[in-house]
């Protein structure tokens, strides 16, 4: 009897510690709402209230959704996954005195942000940081009022990352690339980087990685000093761009400086600003295709003309 009842209390605590794991397990997909709350489990019809809360209820891989319009905080991401807005209507990250996303990733990880509103109100320090992962991909967001840069990506490894039809304004910077190590591949699609207090687009060797921009069908413009900037140092920077306009911008359109610092533009539009196309050293190359007119100081002399392919 007592051996049976031995046994019996086993099984009974391994149902109970099972009960209890599966109640713990993260799950691959979960909700945030503005009118949920963070001790919810983050399901559809229980949601929490901010992405902090339920991302440590989100299983690596996974995808947070916004049911609602609401304000959902700040939040650091150290895993892969996906946080998504929700379109047509205003899922918003609003911070004062912090980053409003923090990517503290795994060498391996991808991070997705989508359909985003995030707002500094002058006070943000980064709209979004990226420290350490595989990939980040901004798709469809608006990044605003920030005192440092709307999307600071200083990976501390090779890392990738893609901005499609996005919109980073008034901000000190809008989107600096400053690798401390290994390449930074970046593509930039769709975007409107604009009226920014320094630089819309700088593209920065001297952290001790090297940086390749595509920068395409989008635009620069607005901003205080240089629409794209390529500076090298410990690495080399090249912008390729294409079908793009530089333009307003309150001295360059374009400018290099540092030896294995490259621009190369076509397809494109420089236009306004005071000077089209500055080299303090390095190189920006044209296609010979490109419509450079009406900048108050220089239409700039490009370093030379490279048959187009």
């Amino acid at each position: 009897m007592r051996t049976t009842a031995f046994i019996v209390g086993l099984m009974l605590a391994g149902l109970l510690g099972f009960g209890t794991s599966t109640a713990n397990a993260q799950a691959t997909r979960t909700w945030v709402s503005g009118v949920g709350d963070d001790a919810n489990p983050c399901s559809r019809t229980a949601p929490c209230k901010t992405w902090a809360g339920a991302i440590s209820k989100t299983a690596p891989g996974g995808e947070i959704d916004a049911l609602d319009p609401g304000g959902f905080g700040g939040v650091t991401i150290t895993k892969a996954i996906t946080i998504d807005g929700g379109g047509g209507q205003v899922a918003s990250v609003l911070v004062s005195g912090t980053n409003g996303i923090v990517i503290a990733a795994g060498a391996s990880d991808v991070v997705r942000i989508r359909n985003l509103s995030i707002n500094g109100i002058g006070a943000g320090l980064n709209g979004i940081r990226f420290q350490s992962g595989g990939a980040l991909h901004v798709e469809h967001c608006n990044i605003m009022n920030f005192s440092q840069n709307g999307i600071d990506f200083v990976p501390n490894a090779a890392a990738e990352m893609n901005v499609l039809d996005t919109i980073v304004t008034n901000s000190t910077g809008g989107i600096l690339v400053q690798p401390t190590g290994g390449t930074a591949k970046v593509s930039i699609i769709g975007t409107g980087i604009n009226g920014n207090t320094t630089y819309g687009l700088r593209a920065d060797g001297t952290g001790g990685g090297s940086v390749n921009v595509s920068f395409s069908d989008s635009q620069s413009a607005g901003n205080t000093t240089n629409g794209v900037l390529a500076i090298s140092g410990g690495g080399s920077a090249v912008v390729v761009i294409n079908r793009s306009a530089l333009s307003n911008n309150g001295i360059n359109g374009v400018a290099t400086s540092g030896a294995s610092a490259t621009i190369l533009v076509g397809n494109s539009t420089i236009e306004g600003n005071q000077n089209a196309a500055t080299v303090v050293s390095g190189s920006i190359l044209t296609y010979g295709n490109n419509l450079v007119n009406g900048n108050t100081v220089s239409n700039g002399t490009f370093t030379s003309t490279i048959p187009p392919g």
